[in-house]
């Protein structure tokens, strides 16, 4: 659980870095081919990733979310990792639900500037078992939240993520953006006393940092919500805290020094209903129960 903010200034070095993404090499038409050359299929447009509907804790990211069935006049939705709780971690087990709140959000606009002050009435569901998330429910809709600052939530994918795919980790603690891909996909990742189930797996330029937990994984080409980024290996330590492993089907282990994970938020969709309520009886709802 790296991902919430602990040490600023050794945080901030890892600011300065950039990569750079490999150039696929192509292959050339043979000259005395005979055969018509067909178009190569139009590449997907990539949705425009910026700041706007992310939020800044005072110690993680997130953002302020909807499913695909939220009404405007549904109370707005706050996405952000469970080991970002004000309370502290949830214990190995511990599923939170419907625990008053008051905690204050900054929102931000497209270039990352805040923008207003949300705040919570509850932590409407938190757990680090099986998953690492955190939803608060706030005091203020989104028809309200778009009519006063133009801003509006960003749409969690109700499908699973693809291999592959170019995501975009936003960061609105640190007002910075991490671009890279779709890696693979965790059967156990697990950090100390927790576990958890079916995790993305990072290509290496998403070296993202302390501060940068909570903050939404977005599709490039849908622009909505896949994951939500929690940790990542630092030290190249074996399943301890700060130091997740890898644990497949026959419970092999694979530490990976320097890449990051986030936890997929597809689940969350069939578990919300009418009005922003966390209902874990809903059909489709695999979130750990209490």
């Amino acid at each position: 659980m790296k991902k919430s903010y602990v040490g600023a200034l050794g945080a901030v070095c890892a600011l300065l870095l950039a990569t750079a993404g490999a150039v696929p090499a192509v292959a050339a038409q043979p000259s005395d081919s005979k055969a018509p050359v067909k178009a190569a299929p139009a590449k997907p447009t990539a949705k425009a990733v910026n700041f706007a509907g992310t939020v800044a804790l005072s110690n993680c990211s997130g953002s302020v979310i909807r499913t695909p069935g939220s009404q405007p006049n549904d109370p707005a939705l706050v996405l952000s990792n469970g080991h970002c709780l004000e309370s502290g971690f949830p214990g190995p087990g511990e599923v939170i639900t419907d625990q008053p709140s008051s905690r204050s959000f900054s929102l931000l606009n497209a270039s990352g500037s805040k923008v207003a002050t949300l705040r919570a009435t509850k932590v409407s569901y938190a757990t680090m078992t099986d998953t690492d998330i955190s939803i608060y429910q706030l005091n203020t809709t989104y028809a309200q939240i778009q009519s006063s600052y133009g801003i509006s939530a960003l749409t969690l994918n109700d499908a699973h993520p693809t291999q592959g795919s170019a995501i975009k980790v936003v960061s609105g603690y640190w007002k910075r953006t991490y671009s890279c891909n779709v890696d693979g996909f965790v059967y156990r990742l697990k950090e100390g006393d927790w576990t958890w189930k079916d995790s993305v797996r990072y290509t290496s330029s998403c070296n993202t940092i302390g501060g940068t937990s909570g903050s939404p994984v977005i599709d490039t080409t849908t622009g909505k919500v896949v994951a939500v980024n929690n940790t990542g290996n630092e030290d190249g330590e074996r399943c301890t805290e700060n130091n997740p492993c890898e644990v497949d089907e026959n419970g092999n282990v694979t530490v990976r020094q320097g890449i990051n994970y986030a936890e997929e938020t597809y689940i969350i969709v069939p578990c919300i209903g009418a009005g922003s309520k966390i209902d874990l009886t809903r059909a489709g709802c695999t979130l750990p129960k209490p």
